[in-house]
């Protein structure tokens, strides 16, 4: 018997779960698409096994529909679906990364014989659209389940056995507990961020050395404020009664900074540094999130012309892929000269190794 799995929105995120089922034995994918052309690259690409512009069609006799649009879109696929003859006990999940509100339209809609069950793959790229799907995305990450209650535990067991498929570690928590601890470690960084930046842009209105000194570690610690503003509109205003509370204790810790200043508190400073460098200390490295870690080595290089290109004709000639090179002008915080960015962490220590063979100064 062929279980049906049925993606709609099938981008970075929908197109590597497509990946991750193709070709399984028992599986089949189809995806939905808006227009005729992405609906043939999806098949030309080898994404899904099949892709319609019918939302009736994607959705007919699926075991598994999986919602993978914008978080400000989910409700009405999911007021869509519940209008539709969905196979009994079909499983309807999606992929947001704020799910209260997602799992209480999905109590306050008539889905009977039909389980929802929210979901968020907490990995990303610094890539988009179908072109970056990779089978190795959610690999090691952890992917977090938000049954609302009520929902049968054959069907959720169902589900998490399919996303074994994904490699990912599966989590399991409410949906309210989800966004409160999402909207810590991932929401809350965003809006730092961004509000940084824009104070520093306001400086340099009036002081342009305020940007060229930012290129170094500067520019590091506020890459996320280059996020998508119309995916983090709907996801801030999403989460907005968690986003007001974590902004307001946010506030709180600044204030206790601005104490420190005030009463020129050394001791007090070294002590609020001590307990976040422990803390961060503890964090495990390396694993795949919701901030889409870099992998970057920095080196010193000699002033000598054509260096650049001597170092990506050597890491290219050793097929190792490089994301991204950096010159740095600014170098607090940030040691070496020069900075490569990878994709992936193995072609990361495969360049450290190469370049260390060839006598260069590598940083980690």
């Amino acid at each position: 018997m062929t279980t049906k799995i049925a993606i709609f929105g099938v981008g970075l995120i929908g197109g590597s779960l497509a990946l991750c089922f193709k070709g399984k034995e028992g599986l089949t994918v189809t995806g939905h698409a808006h227009r005729p052309e992405s609906a043939k690259k999806y098949v030309s690409r080898g994404v899904v096994d099949q892709a319609t512009l019918s939302l009736e069609e994607a959705a007919l006799d699926a075991d598994f529909i999986f919602l993978c649009v914008p978080v400000g879109m989910l409700e009405d696929y999911l007021q869509r679906l519940s209008k539709l003859p969905l196979k009994p006990g079909c499983i309807i999940t999606d992929v947001g990364s704020t799910k209260a509100t997602i799992a209480a339209c999905a109590v306050s809609l008539d889905l009977p014989g039909v389980h929802f069950i929210g979901g968020h793959p907490m990995a990303g790229s610094e890539r988009s659209g179908v072109e970056a799907a990779s089978s190795l995305l959610f690999e090691n990450a952890y992917y977090v389940l938000t049954p609302p209650p009520g929902v049968p535990e054959e069907a959720y067991q169902a589900l998490e056995a399919l996303l074994l498929h994904t490699k990912a570690q599966i989590v399991r928590l409410n949906p309210e507990r989800h966004d409160e601890i999402v909207g810590a470690i991932s929401h809350l960084p965003h809006i730092i961020a961004v509000a940084l930046v824009n104070q520093i842009r306001a400086y340099d209105d009036t002081d342009s050395l305020y940007s060229t000194l930012a290129a170094g570690g500067f520019r590091d610690i506020t890459r996320i404020a280059s996020s998508d503003p119309i995916i983090w509109r709907d996801i801030l205003l999403n989460n907005r009664s968690v986003m007001l509370r974590l902004l307001r204790d946010w506030n709180d810790e600044v204030s206790s900074f601005v104490q420190l200043l005030e009463n020129a508190d050394g001791e007090g400073i070294e002590e609020a540094f001590l307990e976040a460098g422990g803390f961060r200390s503890q964090l495990p490295e390396r694993r795949k999130g919701m901030i889409t870690p870099l992998f970057d080595l920095h080196i010193d290089v000699p002033d000598h012309p054509g260096i650049i290109g001597r170092i990506a004709t050597e890491l290219g000639d050793q097929g190792i892929n490089l994301s991204n090179v950096q010159i740095i002008e600014s170098r607090e915080d940030v040691p070496g000269i020069m900075r490569l960015s990878f994709r992936q962490e193995n072609d990361m220590e495969r360049a450290k190794i190469l370049l260390q063979h060839h006598d260069y100064t590598v940083y980690v």
